[in-house]
């Protein structure tokens, strides 16, 4: 079985914050490929659905996506738990988060790296481990340290909503790469799908001037 955890924190107020895109990948991956109904499960402390992903050999691997729900800094009782309980290697966990370091808009897949400062992989890297696959996506930095905690629990500018929009619906379309553990190339095909902007949506460059 694999499982897809999507980091973000519970509750509609939350719901368009730049720290809860995870939440919105495994979102749009349920409702895309018609996994089974959303359900809480307290024993997890998450929410999980169950459905099938396709591989690139046309085979078929049992996926469970999984939303903990126990806010964003203790996210690593939720995957810990559902790592014991299905015996899952670190190989067969994949978490998709926000990622500040990174410009709005990059995709990264990366396994066994620093958390960077951020408390939900922290969290993962202590109860479940530090070997799980990452699904890294760039937020873009605030460009001051004070300002990141308001930045990553605001809302992304509607300037860069296409943007995000295009790189969620690449991160579902390459799916079976990612099933069939081919990380490398399930990152290039995200970003062909989805090139990341060049410069910041909210401060285009000025027009050229004709000579």
């Amino acid at each position: 079985m694999l499982l897809i955890a999507g980091l973000g924190n519970p509750g509609p107020q939350y719901e368009g914050n730049r720290h809860n895109i995870g939440f919105r990948v495994v979102d749009e991956i349920a409702a895309a490929l018609r996994f089974s109904p959303w359900q809480m499960n307290s024993k997890f402390e998450a929410q999980v659905c169950e459905g099938q992903l396709k591989m690139p050999d046309g085979s078929s691997v049992k996926t469970m996506l999984a939303k903990p729900q126990t806010y964003m800094n203790e996210s690593g009782r939720a995957v810990g738990a559902i790592m014991r309980k299905h015996y899952l290697p670190p190989s067969d966990i994949v978490v998709f988060h926000d990622e500040i370091d990174m410009a709005l808009g990059r995709f990264r897949m990366a396994v066994g790296r620093s958390a960077a400062g951020h408390n939900g992989i922290r969290s993962i890297y202590a109860l479940a481990s530090t070997e799980v696959r990452r699904g890294r996506i760039g937020v873009g930095h605030p460009g001051d340290k004070s300002h990141v905690k308001r930045t990553v629990l605001g809302d992304f500018h509607p300037a860069e909503r296409p943007a995000v929009d295009a790189l969620v619906k690449a991160c579902i379309d390459a799916l079976p790469f990612l099933a069939g553990g081919l990380d490398e190339r399930y990152q290039t095909e995200v970003m062909r799908l989805a090139p990341a902007p060049k410069a910041d949506p909210r401060n285009p460059p000025p027009p050229k001037e004709n000579t």
